[in-house]
C-alpha cells in the first residue's frame, strides 16, 4: 500500500515505516502530524486518484529530527575580468517518519 502526499509543497510517494525529509516544518521532535492531501491510494491494485484530493483520506506521521542539508556550493565567475564569488547554502529539513494511510 502506497500513497502520493502533498507535504510542504511537494509531492512524495510513502509507505508505512518510511523515513523522509521534506522542507522544515512547524512543530516539535516527536510530534504527531496529519497529511490530508492526498492525491492518490494504491491498496494492492485498488487505485483512487483524487479530484484533486482522495476523500478522507489521510497520512500519519511523526517528526523524528530538524536537520540541515549537505552544503550546496554556488560558484560565480566572469572571466577575463577579475569578477568572482562563492556563497554556500544548507537547506533546513525535517526528518519524519510515515506511521500510516488511512482511507
Amino acid at each position: 500500500m502506497y500513497a502520493i502526499v502533498e507535504i510542504a509543497g511537494q509531492q512524495f510517494k510513502v509507505e508505512k515505516d518510511l523515513f523522509l525529509y521534506t522542507h522544515r516544518l512547524a512543530g516539535e521532535e516527536g510530534a504527531a502530524l496529519v497529511f490530508d492531501k492526498v492525491l492518490l491510494v494504491d491498496n494492492d491494485g485498488d487505485i483512487k486518484v483524487g479530484l484533486p484530493t482522495v476523500a478522507g483520506a489521510t497520512v500519519t506521521g511523526k517528526i523524528l529530527a530538524h536537520v540541515r542539508g549537505e552544503k550546496v556550493i554556488v560558484f560565480k565567475k566572469k572571466r577575463r575580468k577579475g569578477y568572482q564569488k562563492q556563497n554556500g547554502h544548507r537547506q533546513n529539513l525535517t526528518k519524519v517518519l510515515i506511521e500510516g494511510i488511512s482511507f
